[in-house]
């Protein structure tokens, strides 16, 4: 089977399974049982993460779910993750740096060098979290993201399932037209555990060097790196073309 083929009949199968099931706890269900062992899902324990989260666990779906401890999030984040161990008591891995990479480009550039180029910063951004990502992806067919079209301009055009191309697989996005306030509202409802930050304008919550509360008015990408340009806030985490 020619690799295009395989693209073709992945993303065929997964888009078929998303438009044939009954809501999002369903169409989980229906992926894991299709690619057993060949799902996961990756959570940054934001509000959507944690919904995505609350889908999985609360009904024991069979789904492993991943996260990326760059070393430096937020304590707050850090306190999100343990309370969302204890409401579940589910397992949740964690992948971490390269400790030579990261020890190479701390000696040669120093802790905070992402603040003087965007070289800089993305080449922190991938020791930190693509490659552990790519690491986390390595033999999956099947990616469950949190992105939600509101988060950024570039992904208003962006369809429920796409192919990853960089990773070689399907991604399938289940929030990506919500709102915001359905988003918090299902939080609300369902008593999901979820970072304080958000409820102090951190509205897409990283790493704490990288990330500040947005102000009235301004765009959810404006609390990432705001010292550079619009168009260049991506870490290569989510590569959509």
């Amino acid at each position: 089977m020619s690799v295009t083929t395989q693209i073709s009949n992945i993303t065929a199968e997964v888009e078929a399974i998303v438009a044939q099931s009954n809501g999002i706890a369903d169409t989980i269900k229906n992926l894991a049982e299709a690619f057993p062992g060949e799902i996961v899902f990756s959570t940054s324990f934001s509000w959507e993460d944690q919904a995505i989260s609350h889908f999985i666990f609360s009904q024991n779906l069979p789904v492993d779910v991943f996260t990326l401890d760059t070393g430096r999030l937020f304590p707050e984040t850090y306190s999100t993750w343990s309370s969302t161990l204890s409401r579940y008591n589910q397992r949740i891995t964690a992948y971490y740096p390269d400790a030579q990479l990261l020890q190479e480009f701390i000696a040669e550039k120093g802790p905070n060098s992402f603040y003087e180029s965007v070289d800089n910063r993305k080449q922190c951004c991938f020791i930190r979290k693509v490659e552990p990502l790519q690491r986390a992806l390595n033999g999956k067919k099947v990616w469950i993201t949190g992105i939600r079209a509101a988060h950024s301009p570039n992904r208003n055009d962006m369809t429920q399932v796409e192919w990853d191309g960089s990773n070689n697989l399907a991604k399938y996005h289940p929030l990506l037209n919500w709102t915001t306030e359905e988003l918090t509202g299902f939080i609300r409802q369902n008593n999901v555990p979820y970072n304080p930050l958000q409820d102090k304008g951190f509205v897409s919550i990283g790493c704490a060097p990288c990330t500040r509360a947005i102000k009235p008015g301004e765009d959810f990408r404006a609390g990432r790196w705001w010292w550079e340009d619009a168009d260049k806030k991506e870490c290569g985490l989510h590569v959509h073309k």
